[in-house]
């Protein structure tokens, strides 16, 4: 038993003992009991009390003249009180580090409520965002009113971030991205992207420019390439040989630079209305699947068409054929001899599918998040060999995001791969086309 508790069982007892004995000798032996009582209420109440005042202001000592049980407890309180201050102080050391922290990010970083109130933000966000002390409690959407920006706040969609024209400099850009983090609030992260997208602009241009360059010198060269090979007759084998292999190179060449026009021009130009037009995508995909026959015709694959005839879409016809015809063909590339390559489109909940399988070399998980990236290889040796620019999968992703889709990609080594795009429903056109 606790040294206080029993103190305190022999205080109340010596409390009542002398009520008692002034009961016997006064000769009321109950009211002498309920006198002894009574101190030990008095007692407590006033041990009470005094604990009150304590808990109230802690400044002053505990029942410092009560003893016993309740003043062992008043003393664990004022343990604990000094424990919950350093407790206090730690986390105020805590919280002033991780402001110090956020203030000196570069990034504008905004804290929101599960309403998008402001909740605070760091010293960035007053030139990035033009944000005021006096914003606090005020709905972001009501400071940046930007209708993209808008529309991705409400969306909740905030695995992929926004650019948006800064509110005080439309040639300024910004990324924003929003990241829940406790109890609904979220934060806010905006970084200006401007000189990034200038340099962005400045290679696209580069590449855009040398590409066009090259293709007149490229097709010169070729075309008396082209000539000499057609007196192949009178030339020495060795020398119609060497021919041969810059003619091949020179084809390479060409490919790479209409790739690389194409991806410019995707990249840089945004798509128009106009563009999009009904597009037979059961036709499309018939003739491109009879291609991709003729180029597997000495490995025999089998290539299995799963078409719905009678669904089409709204598309812009060239960017649908290149993005079919290079998943398609790369299957063939990449698929061994007599394998099946299967060529899928139809629609489900989650829109247009169109879907390429294979049971192809399959590749490792660590390359397919850098698939699309232009002049990304796996095996950079096999897709020299099978003619690949490395700039197929760069175009699929930017017809996709053009026609708002998205490539989504499974594959295991050894067993093949699935390349499935999928196209927004608003794009469907049920009616078979002529």
């Amino acid at each position: 038993m606790p040294g206080g508790l029993r103190a305190e069982i022999l205080l109340v007892g010596a409390l009542a003992a002398v009520g008692l004995v002034f009961g016997v000798l006064s000769g009321h032996v109950w009211a002498g009991l309920s006198l002894g009582l009574a101190l030990v209420v008095m007692r407590l109440l006033w041990v009470v009390a005094r604990l009150a005042r304590w808990l109230e202001r802690p400044e002053t000592p505990p029942s410092r003249y009560a003893g016993g049980w309740l003043a062992d407890l008043g003393q664990r309180l004022r343990r604990a009180r000094a424990a919950q201050r350093r407790r206090e102080r730690r986390w105020l050391r805590l919280i002033r580090e991780y402001r110090r922290a956020a203030d000196a990010l570069p990034d504008a970083v905004v804290a929101l409520d599960a309403d998008n109130r402001i909740l605070g933000f760091n010293p960035p966000s007053r030139q990035q965002l033009g944000l005021r002390q006096r914003d606090v409690g005020l709905p972001i959407d009501h400071l940046i009113r930007q209708p993209a920006f808008i529309d991705y706040l409400h969306s909740e969609d905030w695995l992929r971030d926004v650019e948006v024209p800064a509110s005080d400099d439309p040639e300024r850009v910004l990324n924003m991205h929003i990241f829940p983090y406790v109890q609904g609030r979220r934060l806010l992260v905006a970084r200006d992207v401007t000189r990034l997208q200038r340099l962005q602009a400045m290679r696209q241009d580069f590449v855009a420019n040398v590409s066009h360059e090259l293709r007149t010198p490229l097709t010169v060269l070729a075309g008396y390439i082209e000539t000499l090979l057609d007196t192949g007759d009178e030339l020495p084998d060795e020398l119609l040989r060497i021919l041969e292999h810059m003619h091949l190179q020179s084809e390479r060449m060409r490919r790479i630079v209409e790739d690389l026009l194409l991806l410019s021009r995707l990249e840089t130009t945004s798509p128009s209305e106009d563009q999009f037009e009904p597009v037979n995508v059961s036709a499309m995909l018939d003739s491109i699947a009879g291609v991709a026959e003729q180029l597997s015709a000495a490995e025999k694959h089998l290539i299995v068409r799963e078409i719905d005839p009678a669904l089409g879409m709204r598309g812009i016809p060239r960017e649908l054929d290149s993005l079919f015809s290079n998943l398609v063909f790369n299957a063939v590339k990449y698929t061994p001899a007599a394998g099946v390559i299967s060529v899928r489109w139809f629609a489900d909940e989650r829109g247009l599918v169109f879907e390429v399988q294979d049971t192809g070399i399959g590749i490792a998980p660590q390359h397919i998040p850098r698939l699309t990236e232009r002049f990304y290889r796996v095996d950079v040796g096999r897709s020299r060999a099978r003619g690949g620019t490395g700039l197929g999968l760069a175009i699929v992703k930017h017809v996709l995001l053009r026609h708002q889709g998205r490539l989504e990609i499974e594959s295991a080594l050894g067993k093949g791969s699935v390349f499935r795009c999928i196209f927004p429903t608003a794009l469907a056109n049920s009616r078979a086309l002529s």
